[in-house]
């Protein structure tokens, strides 16, 4: 969240929290950033040697080491075997021109509403390159993203851009939330514009041809190679990146200076990736900054989703705005993975912004849960109870923000139902007692607890201004 009248120096400041890592040492990338914060317009010409076998090194070891491997059919740890000699090959190809991208492989994960996403797998040498360039573009563009930009960038978190937007509700005059829907963003985006935006910085021809190659080296499915002229697979290394790009550029810009020029009431804006909540104080400007968005987004080959894209009364008078009216309770709206309504406290009855897990989220997990389980169903009791443990300690990271227990406690009780079930099912003369039972929950279902700190305190920490 950003006030109006901060905004301009927010650009100037460094919005990111680094973090330690090897790459953030190298003194290049470190000179590239500091030439890119000094000047905006700056193009960037020799940055592919920064791309070097020690950077290829670490970007293997930053991969998901039980990711699914990609067309080569070769995991983390077969290229580990000789990674040596393979990092030194990879980086001569490189940079001899001598490297070529191979295409994803598509696969496919099933959604929320019930239709399937479609994913790219990429071959293991392409998600070391990509990674090692990535690292070395976000010099550049970690100094051109704005603030209120959070997805899959460094020091950056999904919670933080939860926190934003509720501080951005409560200390702001909001009244009316737009839930921003883009269909098929990452499927869409129009290769012509992503390399215009990309060259606006970047006149290193090596490395354009290298983002060229991907995004030219299509799918394949089922062994039939398609071409790909639009978008960027999702799982891709470098999508995240030039998803942020591509937004910025279409998006991000042009929503900045609409809110300094054309908004007269209170606006804010927080994005992660292709998910956007705004909120306006005027319902009037709201309506038409989201007629003009709708024209903004076809000219980069965009379509805002007619259903899922809503306009609804939000904020600390919307209820009684729509008491004094004759109308229900405000509606809610949901963003990363939380359902958010208006709600009062219980001690003073001020406003609060709540936050519950989607309750599709909610059941899905549970499904998920119970499949697992079943193929499970002859494993030790030990071995089960400890993947069901790490099951809810990850959960609970994500889900465990104030407000949020009753959910957390209901998942909790779900899983040992279900985990309960499987037991008594493994043999027709289950001698599972409850009080067994009893002892095997407390043993290995932790009891869920608030792990976030209220949005306030963490946004006041992190942007003490």
């Amino acid at each position: 969240m950003e006030g109006r009248r901060l905004t301009k120096r927010n650009s100037d400041e460094n919005r990111t929290h680094r973090t330690p890592s090897r790459t953030e040492c190298v003194p290049g990338l470190e000179r590239v950033r500091a030439a890119a914060r000094r000047d905006k317009k700056q193009k960037f010409t020799a940055l592919l040697h920064h791309v070097n076998v020690d950077l290829l090194r670490d970007s293997y070891d930053s991969l998901n080491r039980n990711a699914a491997p990609g067309v080569d059919e070769l995991t983390w740890q077969q290229y580990g075997e000789g990674v040596e000699e393979r990092i030194q090959d990879l980086h001569a190809r490189v940079h001899k021109g001598g490297y070529r991208a191979q295409p994803s492989k598509r696969k496919y994960i099933a959604k929320e509403d019930g239709r399937q996403r479609p994913l790219g797998i990429a071959a293991l040498e392409d998600k070391i390159v990509q990674q090692a360039v990535v690292t070395v573009l976000n010099q550049v563009y970690e100094e051109d993203f704005l603030g209120f930009s959070y997805g899959f960038r460094p020091g950056r978190s999904q919670h933080d851009a939860l926190d934003a937007l509720a501080v951005g509700i409560r200390r702001k005059k909001v009244n009316w939330i737009l839930d921003v829907d883009i269909r098929g963003f990452f499927d869409s985006m129009d290769h012509e514009w992503l390399m215009k935006m990309v060259e606006y910085r970047i006149a290193d021809t090596r490395m354009l041809r290298l983002l060229q190659k991907w995004l030219k080296a299509g799918v394949s499915e089922e062994g039939q190679w398609q071409e790909s002229r639009v978008g960027t697979p999702q799982g891709a290394v470098a999508s995240p990146m030039l998803a942020n790009l591509y937004l910025h550029y279409a998006f991000d810009l042009w929503a900045h200076q609409w809110r300094e020029k054309k908004a007269q009431g209170d606006m804010i804006l927080v994005r992660y990736a292709d998910d956007i909540v705004l909120g306006f104080e005027r319902r009037k400007e709201a309506e038409a900054f989201l007629e003009q968005m709708r024209e903004r987004m076809q000219k980069f080959g965009l379509e805002l989703h007619p259903e899922k894209t809503r306009l609804i009364e939000f904020g600390r008078f919307a209820a009684g705005n729509r008491k004094q009216r004759g109308e229900g309770s405000p509606e809610t709206f949901n963003f990363l993975g939380f359902t958010h309504s208006c709600e009062k406290t219980r001690k003073d009855g001020r406003f609060k912004v709540q936050r519950r897990t989607i309750k599709k989220r909610w059941r899905s997990k549970l499904q998920a849960v119970k499949q697992e389980l079943r193929r499970r169903m002859h494993e030790k009791v030990t071995v089960t109870g400890k993947w069901l443990k790490s099951v809810l300690l990850g959960y609970f990271n994500y889900h465990a923000v104030p407000g949020n227990m009753q959910a957390l406690r209901a998942f909790r009780r779900e899983v040992g139902r279900l985990w309960l079930q499987m037991l008594r099912r493994r043999s027709q003369r289950s001698r599972m007692t409850w009080k067994r039972f009893v002892q095997l929950i407390t043993q290995y279902l932790p009891p869920p607890r608030i792990l976030h700190p209220y949005p306030e305190e963490r946004f006041a920490v992190k942007h003490s201004r």
